[in-house]
């Protein structure tokens, strides 16, 4: 006989949106149960965004003293390095992010921590296959936050032993000596480089004609042009792989190599499939997910809401907080109620290449061309960033033409994260590029490849000023 629990509101998945959501139903004084089938932690923390960047800066420390001889320092061709005790170190970060992450899971939830697996039997109702035997939960409302895991393609299979996945790469005790990678995403990109940094031999090939999923032409071959220089990128054809000997064969066009292992960086699948949601009523789309609201996060009319990587919409982790804050917010409060409709932030994505790939705000092929002016900078024209070794570095904004109000940009620069913040900030806030340029820019920085940009918009604009760019006259008394 299954074991029943009753609850106001049921989630499933303790990863980022889960935990999110988890913190809107304690704010609201809801009872919930969380139920999760391990290991806990989030992707983020576990195999995502922290372990990634622990393995690019200790790529960048290493690949650092190639450049020593430029300011009189010698001797660097005696340096080694052992990897094995790299990739021990990056463990030990990672392993801290994670018990952070699952502590705060266990001790949030405490009691109403379920260890399982569920599936819906119908919207609100929930069969959990827990280590003790099936447990029925009814719940007044649900939320899906069940992540994703990666993909791996059955075309794959014939080398599936000298394959591993991107959630697999950081378990791995020995790197090999070479390396290709299938898909030149954020990860894709991001590990390929920090791999070749680090001394492995790094074959990069992408079905794709760009690396780091940028729009913009302009800024996808200057990116190619700076990573090009560090590994192989085959773009634009596909790939195949074969068995050969004691590692694989590569193949694309005229273009062959032999790597000892692959990494399958092509993306994450929703962890929706095991979850019975058409058996239980739930329309689907042909990728096997259910229609939802993203202002809300609500499923059709169903107290059932989803987010984070389950849905697949926006697969990051500041959008997976925000959706799992919005998730937890209606499935608490909407049981009585209405769900409340939430403005979504401007989009804002960064790949941490060094220099960085960035995109924020509206996409360009999404514009109307002749109802854009684009500014740009380049980073051989900005001081700091030639000192930082930035002048591949290159800023693209988009705005609008009649009012220089900004929309979007894209860029591959030095300091690129810390340049899309502020410029997703200003998006948000509805800035022109005229009102921009009357803040303070200081000299030397990387963000004078702002003002450039905003100087080249308002000189395009419509709307001109006669005064100087970026000063106000004082208004009369």
């Amino acid at each position: 006989m299954a074991k029943e629990l009753q609850t106001d509101v049921a989630i499933i998945g303790a990863g980022s949106a889960g935990l999110y959501a988890l913190r809107e139903v304690r704010r609201a004084h809801q009872d919930f149960v969380l139920i999760d089938c391990g290991p806990l932690g989030t992707t983020c923390a576990r195999v995502g965004c922290m372990p990634s960047k622990v393995a690019l800066h200790a790529g960048a420390q290493w690949a650092a003293r190639k450049d020593f001889a430029a300011i009189g320092v010698s001797g660097m061709e005696q340096l080694r390095i052992d990897l094995r005790l790299t990739w021990e170190a990056l463990r030990r970060h990672r392993d801290r992010f994670t018990a952070s992450a699952a502590d705060k899971a266990r001790s949030t939830a405490g009691e109403k921590l379920l260890d399982g697996r569920a599936r819906f039997l119908e919207p609100t109702l929930l069969e959990v296959a827990c280590p003790g035997g099936a447990t029925l939960v009814r719940a007044r409302s649900v939320v899906i936050a069940s992540g994703s895991r990666p993909v791996m393609p059955d075309w794959l299979e014939p080398v599936r032993s000298r394959t591993i996945s991107t959630d697999a790469l950081y378990e791995l005790d020995i790197l090999p000596a070479s390396i290709g990678i299938l898909g030149l995403g954020a990860i894709g990109l991001e590990m390929g480089l920090a791999l070749a940094r680090l001394g492995v031999r790094v074959v990069g090939a992408d079905l794709a004609s760009t690396v780091g999923g940028i729009i913009d032409p302009v800024i996808a071959e200057r990116a190619f042009e700076r990573f090009g220089k560090e590994l192989p990128l085959w773009l634009g054809e596909k790939t195949s792989v074969e068995p050969h000997g004691n590692g694989v064969m590569l193949r694309a066009g005229d273009r062959e190599a032999k790597v000892e292992m692959l990494l399958a960086a092509l993306g994450r699948r929703p962890n929706v499939d095991g979850l019975n949601l058409a058996a239980a009523g739930f329309a689907l789309d042909e990728q096997g997910i259910p229609a939802f609201d993203p202002e809300t996060m609500q499923i059709g009319d169903l107290p059932v809401f989803i987010a984070g990587d389950a849905n697949s919409d926006r697969p990051l982790m500041h959008e997976a907080a925000d959706e799992g804050s919005i998730a937890g917010y209606n499935a608490a409060h909407g049981i009585s109620g209405t769900p409340v409709r939430f403005q979504r932030k401007v989009p804002l994505a960064i790949a941490f290449c060094d220099p960085d790939v960035a995109s924020v705000g509206a996409r360009l092929d999404t514009l109307d061309a002749d109802s854009i002016i684009i500014g740009n900078a380049d980073g051989g024209d900005n001081g700091r960033a030639v000192i930082l070794d930035g002048a591949e570095s290159l800023l693209r904004l988009y705005a609008d033409a009649s009012t220089g109000q900004l929309l979007g940009g894209a860029m591959v620069a030095a300091g690129g994260e810390h340049l899309a913040h502020l410029l997703a900030w200003a998006i948000q806030r509805r800035e022109t590029a005229a009102s921009l340029l009357q803040l303070p820019f200081y000299h030397p920085v990387l963000e004078e490849m702002l003002q450039t940009a905003l100087q080249e918009i308002v000189r395009q604009s419509e709307c001109k000023s006669p005064y100087p760019f970026g000063l106000t006259p004082v208004a009369d008394a």
